[in-house]
């Protein structure tokens, strides 16, 4: 009975203990959007495993796109701005009250700085990220914009 309650205490301190030294960090859960705003870049990863690297467009000379972790905070397949002239908005999942990433009709202009402070993504592109947010949930998906 001693032995079973040794290892027993044993097995517990152990596990507190956390991983052996030189031992990898637990993979992050969950959809991660890493956004980089000097590359005007985007990095998705799922459970760890980068799916896609996609060129973005962040806010334009005068403008603001926010900087930090943010969770999705709404998610609207079809959206029209209501600050910018009804402009198209679809696949958009908002993270900062009107800020969102959505898929955008100015192709062309991603890889540079041209929003008035949303990130902007092809809509295929963008259309892929809103079904991975709507299936991992707004609690296991981190939005990182970093400058």
């Amino acid at each position: 009975m001693i032995r079973w309650a040794v290892l027993a205490l044993a097995l517990g301190l152990a596990a507190c203990a956390g991983p052996p030294p030189g031992a990898a960090p637990p993979a992050e859960t969950g959809v991660v959007v890493a956004i980089d705003l000097s590359d005007q870049a985007m990095t998705v990863r799922r459970d760890g495993v980068r799916l896609g690297v996609w060129p973005v467009s962040t806010a334009r000379a005068g403008k603001t796109t926010p900087v930090g972790d943010f969770r999705p905070e709404r998610l609207a397949r079809v959206h029209y701005s209501t600050l910018y002239d009804g402009a198209p908005m679809p696949w958009s999942i908002f993270f900062a009250g009107n800020y969102a990433i959505h898929g955008t009709t100015e192709e062309a202009r991603l890889g540079c700085p041209a929003s008035a402070g949303c990130v902007r993504l092809h809509p295929e592109n963008a259309r892929t990220l809103f079904a991975l947010v709507s299936r991992a949930g707004p609690a296991r998906t981190v939005i990182r914009i970093r400058p």
